[in-house]
């Protein structure tokens, strides 16, 4: 076993917290690697797991020789990305993680061209709703949706996300049209858990921020969720204007308040400051930005509206933000401390 070898086993096991995940993120057999993280613990005679049934955890010197291993990876993957950027072709893998919903929809549609124009490329792809700590579990980018807030990740904006206020012809029907926002006190709405704040819906009104409390029958921690519950006529819903677009247009749902815009939130790409960006993810970053903000992707169309709302918001989004990290629960953790898919 080459040592390169064994170190890089050694991390994969301690980032996906299993010899089988780690085997199928390497494309090796579960016994291969435990052979190499074996192979390491003897090498180095100590122990850097401890292993039961059930869990694989880091010793205290699993631990310590962890935080050895990802910076000597990293430069050699530098290294590596150096080589293969003289040679004017980009190469390598990319560790990404995204919201599923969002992810498995518009993201993989995203970068289907990039990797088509550079084939040596390869993408693991993360989609989940959980909380997902950049650094620790190794990713080299995120792409979250959320709020502007401070923190340790460096963010570039690649999109607008305006938020939309819903409900279906049916409820309408029922329970009246609420002609203005504070009207929202009084019905029945649908509680994204994944928004900062979930039972506090936010608007401007006049230029003024209007804080509205809601309350309804049905609380979920995915947007998806809460829009097919108000094409079912359940409540009203505030969602992300991807998530339920072909509803309005297909007459499912109504959107509501026009003339009060909800707060709105932003795509971003997230990566770590103190991790210098190779050439493949700057490239992956670059398109994702250029294919979102240029019309080429379809949230062109659906972020119009809200495009200038944002830019006075947020600015410019060209340069590099800083932005929310740390929990990493779903795809807003990372950019405003709650989730939404």
């Amino acid at each position: 076993m080459d040592t390169l070898d064994g170190m890089k086993t050694f991390v994969a096991v301690a980032q996906e917290g299993s010899f089988t995940a780690a085997g199928r993120r390497l494309n090796m057999s579960t016994k291969l690697v435990s052979k190499y993280v074996g192979q390491l613990e003897e090498r180095l005679d100590t122990q850097l797991f401890n292993r039961t049934t059930r869990s694989v955890k880091l010793t205290d010197v699993g631990s310590a020789y962890l935080e050895r291993c990802r910076p000597l990876l990293e430069q050699f993957d530098e290294l590596e990305a150096l080589v293969h950027e003289r040679q004017r072709a980009l190469a390598g893998p990319i560790r990404i993680t995204a919201p599923t919903a969002f992810g498995s929809t518009r993201l993989v549609i995203a970068v289907r061209p990039f990797l088509a124009q550079h084939p040596r490329v390869s993408l693991d792809m993360k989609l989940t709703d959980h909380r997902v700590a950049v650094v620790e579990e190794g990713f080299d980018l995120a792409v979250r949706i959320g709020q502007r807030r401070d923190s340790t990740l460096i963010a570039r904006r690649l999109a607008p996300m305006p938020l939309v206020v819903c409900a279906s012809p049916e409820y309408l029907r029922e329970h009246g049209r609420p002609a203005h926002p504070s009207a929202l006190a009084t019905h029945r709405c649908l509680i994204d858990e994944n928004l900062t704040a979930s039972s506090t819906w936010r608007f401007l009104v006049d230029g003024d921020e209007l804080s509205v409390r809601v309350s309804g029958p049905v609380r979920a921690n995915a947007p998806t969720a809460i829009a097919a519950m108000a094409v079912g006529g359940i409540g009203i819903a505030l969602c992300p204007q991807y998530v339920v677009e072909a509803h309005l247009q297909a007459g499912r749902l109504e959107r509501l308040f026009t003339a009060h815009t909800a707060n709105h939130f932003g795509v971003y790409a997230l990566y770590p400051p103190n991790r210098h960006l190779t050439a493949r993810v700057r490239a992956l970053i670059d398109h994702l930005a250029e294919t979102f903000g240029s019309g080429r992707d379809h949230l062109a169309e659906t972020f119009g509206s809200g495009r200038e709302h944002l830019a006075e918001t947020f600015g410019s989004g060209r340069g590099h933000l800083a932005e929310a990290s740390g929990s990493g629960r779903g795809h807003l953790a990372e950019a405003s401390g709650s989730d939404t898919e």
